[in-house]
């Protein structure tokens, strides 16, 4: 498919238990990279539990001399029990300046990986900290803007949306993915505010996230429960509009 990226406009909005539900809903294999400057991993403290310690991540791959894809492939761990496999973030904030060297080259190396069969999936945080992968959010083809429907959220991602407005023969588009439609504001609401189009909606379901954000116990009927409905439909949201996106221009390109 291609590469994904998620990031945030304000707060907390659930850029990461999102990423992670994507991923692990994901129709095919697909690495899930950690890209949060503000550092510490959301998957080994969440997900994980604490039950999984940092042994190589983004900070390997910025001090790599070798081959960036085989260093890649070198620091990605699997999930185990699912076609996901990850690349840790930084331990702490303090080591985000080390890696702007590292984003562009290593966004060359994600948009690859799909010829082999693999997409991407970036949780990039939050916009405009020091140490944003700002890189990784211009190359990837589709960036998602996480935002909730409270006025402050979507005050915070108005004053961003302009910035990732893209050109109209660009292959790279932007979206956004709403938590918690209709409180109070609908997605038709949020994308005439913003000027962007609502790719996407997710309940605001906290049992069901705790799973991805806190590796709780999935609830009963937790797979045919609305947050995985939701994501498998966002997944849906997300395959066709790179499609009809990459058909569109290649159909301009032969006219």
């Amino acid at each position: 498919m291609a590469v994904i990226a998620l990031a945030s406009a304000s707060g907390s909005p659930g850029v990461t238990t999102t990423a992670l539900g994507l991923a692990l809903m994901w129709p095919r294999p697909v690495l899930l990279l950690e890209a949060d400057p503000t550092g510490g991993s959301g998957l080994l403290a969440g997900y994980f539990r604490g039950t999984r310690e940092y042994d190589a991540g983004l900070i390997e791959l910025a001090l790599t001399a070798s081959n960036l894809s085989d260093a890649v492939a070198d620091v990605a761990r699997p999930i185990e029990g699912t076609a996901v496999s990850f690349v840790v973030g930084t331990r702490s904030h303090t080591q985000a300046s080390a890696l702007r060297d590292l984003w562009a080259p290593l966004a060359e190396v994600l948009s690859e990986l799909e010829a082999t069969g693999q997409d991407v999936i970036v949780d990039a945080g939050r916009l405009g900290l020091h140490g944003s992968p700002e890189p990784l959010l211009d190359a990837a083809d589709l960036l998602l803007l996480v935002s909730r429907t409270t006025l402050p959220n979507l005050s915070a991602l108005r004053s961003w949306a302009e910035a990732f407005q893209r050109p109209a023969l660009d292959w790279h588009q932007s979206a956004v993915l709403l938590i918690g439609e209709g409180r109070p504001y609908n997605a038709r609401d949020v994308s005439g505010a913003v000027n962007l189009p609502v790719l996407a909606s997710l309940p605001d379901d906290p049992e069901s996230a705790a799973v991805f954000s806190q590796g709780a116990q999935p609830p009963k009927k937790f797979d045919t429960g609305p947050l995985p409905r939701a994501l498998n439909a966002a997944i849906a949201s997300i395959h066709s509009t790179i499609t009809r996106r990459r058909h569109e221009l290649l159909e301009g390109a032969r006219s």
